[in-house]
């Protein structure tokens, strides 16, 4: 068992990690670097044409902040809806909902990630059924 922390913790990203999602994450705020109890934050840097492998967090909400840049997310049962995002867009999706984002843009996307899941990848479900739903 974890114990709560009973200290602040101040960390400057360095380090980072490849996530299951198929995207290289800038380690933040997690269990793992702070001893967060409830909520991971990171950063996330998307290369033009990068894309995501289709995937949900089974039980944990997201919430993300797009600094630069514009993508697309593919979202749904069967990823049949779509949201354009860019710079200064916050975005929110329910723990649960299968996503696939794509930098479909010629320029890096950055952006800030939080989660209800304090270790971050704890919740991710890969769907590669879903892959077909969404163009190349």
């Amino acid at each position: 068992m974890t114990e709560t922390p009973t200290q602040c913790r101040k960390l400057r990203p360095g380090e980072s990690y490849a996530g299951k999602q198929g995207f290289t994450y800038l380690e933040g705020i997690s269990r793992e670097t702070s001893g967060a109890q409830g909520i991971c934050m990171h950063v996330l840097r998307i290369p033009a044409g990068g894309r995501a492998k289709a995937h949900m967090h089974e039980s944990h909400e997201t919430a993300i902040y797009v600094i630069e840049g514009s993508a697309v997310m593919y979202w749904g049962p069967e990823l049949e809806n779509l949201m354009e995002t860019t710079a200064g867009d916050l975005v929110y999706i329910p723990a649960g909902v299968p996503h696939l984002p794509i930098n479909t843009g010629d320029v890096e996307v950055v952006s800030v990630l939080a989660r209800t899941d304090p270790h971050e990848q704890e919740s991710v479900v890969l769907l590669p059924e879903l892959e077909r739903f969404v163009p190349q």
